[in-house]
């Protein structure tokens, strides 16, 4: 008798809610891609951290700024690819989109990478 074999995919595609027919395809967590991702953002986040306690205005600017970063590093890290849009007149890639698509859909895409990352409620808002 063979022993079974459970299938996995290392990666899911997801229907955008927010840009009907455009669909995204997301990495899922692996102990690997975990820490490389840890990697990622550890600095960023320090730096974030740091910057938004302080009472300074420019401070708390480039606080936000890290924070921003930190979701491009997770978008950069879970976003595989995308279907159904256009940007520019060219297919959309994963660059594309973070670098020149609409916003709505790549906080949607965010979203869905953080809920893969298992992340709770408070770590999203982050």
């Amino acid at each position: 008798m063979s022993p079974s074999v459970n299938p996995y995919a290392s990666s899911i595609w997801c229907e955008s809610e927010v840009a009907p027919g455009v669909r995204f395809e997301i990495a899922r967590v692996s102990f690997g891609r975990r820490i490389e991702l840890a990697r990622r953002i550890r600095e960023i986040g320090r730096k974030a951290e740091y910057l938004g306690a302080g009472d300074d205005v420019r401070e708390k600017l480039e606080g936000a700024v890290m924070a921003a970063e930190i979701e491009r590093a997770y978008l950069e890290w879970g976003l595989i690819g995308v279907e159904g849009l256009e940007i520019d007149g060219s297919p959309a890639t994963p660059r594309a989109l973070i670098e020149a698509g609409p916003v709505d859909l790549a906080m949607e895409i965010l979203a869905r990478i953080k809920s893969e990352c298992g992340l709770t409620e408070e770590e999203r808002k982050n």
